[in-house]
């Protein structure tokens, strides 16, 4: 089964991405790459969110599957979708990635470090009950608003 979930979200993944890789500015393909990951993530954090809050019903398999969904990503190495000068500065309208990632890194990875622990306490508990669920879904809200509060353009 892990096996099928992987090669599903890898197969997510490239259909999200694809239109990105048919672009001739490598890094037009690396901003298309990282919105393809967030997107993915996105997609599976959605319900997490809205069973924790009760805006849908909690299915104890299906909280598992999203949160293992979002604990598989973390074995991605997309180091490459973050090149240098992809910010919104030079792609305007493309990106809100700012400038900021690259000129304070390694404080950007403090961000990384705190989803990961997330992403990790909410695969083991996502499965245990609305309850549970709820109780470590708010550390990955909180690790996403940050990051996307410091380093990506308000909209």
């Amino acid at each position: 089964m892990k096996i099928v979930s992987k090669l599903l979200l890898v197969v997510a993944a490239l259909t999200i991405a694809g239109p990105g890789f048919a672009a001739k500015d490598p890094l037009k393909k690396a901003i298309k790459a990282r919105q393809g990951e967030m997107q993915l993530r996105s997609f599976n954090a959605g319900p997490l969110f809205a069973m924790a809050k009760g805006e849908i019903e909690y299915d104890a398999a299906l909280a598992s599957t999203l949160a293992g969904n979002l604990k598989l990503m973390l074995d991605l190495d997309n180091g490459r979708a973050w090149p240098q000068g992809s910010h919104i500065d030079n792609y305007k309208g493309e990106t809100t990635a700012l400038p900021k990632i690259w000129t304070t890194y390694p404080e950007i990875s403090n961000y990384g470090k705190k989803y990961k622990a997330a992403v990790n306490e909410l695969a083991q508990a996502a499965g245990d009950g609305r309850g549970a669920l709820k109780s470590k879904i708010g550390a990955l809200g909180k690790s996403c608003k940050g990051c996307h509060d410091e380093f990506r353009e308000k909209q």
